[in-house]
């Protein structure tokens, strides 16, 4: 005789199906991924405190001895400058700010010989980009850092300090700034072989950058070639509407902060380009990465 075995059948929940859209779940994994990696960066800043410090003396140093230098040049040499430290603030601060960001790659690339970015890459990251983010972040604060110390300095020595809100003009371009070529020193760290040939890219691009921008001359000084070199170079674009901005209070976006071989550039134009330079770095790092790490 056979028995009939009846199966439970399933009872009803009252309590609503869990859905969760991926995009918002890869979004927290992302946002917790950037976090913990910038985390990571901030520690080892604490245990290696002499980077930020490193990073704090030398722009002062270059303020104190270039402004001592160049102290008893005539009048009006350099614009409608008050003295040579104050033409100089906004070149010492771009530099700063891009010298950090040039050597963003180099903890990649260490991280890259070590190993451990070998084991990032394995873990189920909910996007690489993440390791970019991290970096921007840290790089980012450090240069925030270093300008208002810079700021203060340059305020001490006589140049003198914007309104508020060219102050925040100021931080946005720095911002701007650090975010392209921090960029695009990571893209050099995942692209080249090991960190000799990271440090050779960096010294070698360095101060090329530096004398062929206006940080320490206006463009009325340089022959015909290399203001055509000046006015081609990011740097150039983010020193000109910061000096601007210290010299000219009431500025705006339509004023013209420089005058090039081509045409005259106006403060939004510079923004423009900062911004251009930045997205299109940022667009050239997600293609690196997908092609290193496919």
């Amino acid at each position: 005789m056979s028995q009939t075995v009846t199966r439970p059948q399933p009872v009803p929940s009252d309590r609503p199906t869990r859905a969760i859209a991926p995009s918002t779940s890869e979004f927290s994994d992302f946002v917790q991924e950037t976090s913990a990696l910038t985390r990571r960066l901030f520690i080892q800043l604490q245990r290696r405190p002499s980077t930020l410090i490193a990073g704090i003396i030398q722009p002062v140093m270059w303020l104190v001895l270039f402004g001592a230098l160049f102290q008893n040049v005539p009048p009006g040499l350099f614009g409608g400058t008050q003295n040579y430290g104050q033409f100089l603030s906004a070149g010492v601060l771009v530099f700063t700010a891009f010298g950090g960001a040039l050597n963003a790659g180099l903890p990649v690339m260490f991280d890259r010989e070590f190993g451990f970015l070998n084991r990032l890459l394995v873990a189920p990251l909910a996007s690489r980009f993440s390791i970019v983010l991290a970096s921007a972040i840290f790089i980012a604060t450090l240069s925030l850092v270093q300008t208002a110390v810079i700021l203060a300095m340059s305020a001490f020595l006589g140049a003198g300090l914007p309104a508020p809100l060219g102050l925040g003009l100021v931080v946005t371009i720095v911002l701007l700034l650090v975010l392209g070529v921090t960029a695009l020193s990571l893209g050099l760290a995942f692209s080249l072989p090991g960190h000799i040939e990271l440090i050779a890219v960096i010294f070698v691009t360095n101060l090329p950058l530096l004398f062929a921008s206006t940080a320490l001359a206006p463009l009325s000084f340089m022959p015909t070639w290399l203001q055509i070199v000046a006015s081609l170079n990011p740097l150039t674009y983010a020193i000109e509407p910061i000096r601007y901005i210290y010299l000219h209070p009431n500025w705006s976006l339509g004023s013209v902060v420089m005058q090039t071989p081509f045409a005259e550039v106006t403060l939004l134009s510079t923004l423009l380009v900062l911004a251009g330079f930045s997205a299109i770095a940022l667009l050239s790092i997600r293609a690196v990465l997908r092609r290193s790490f496919a």
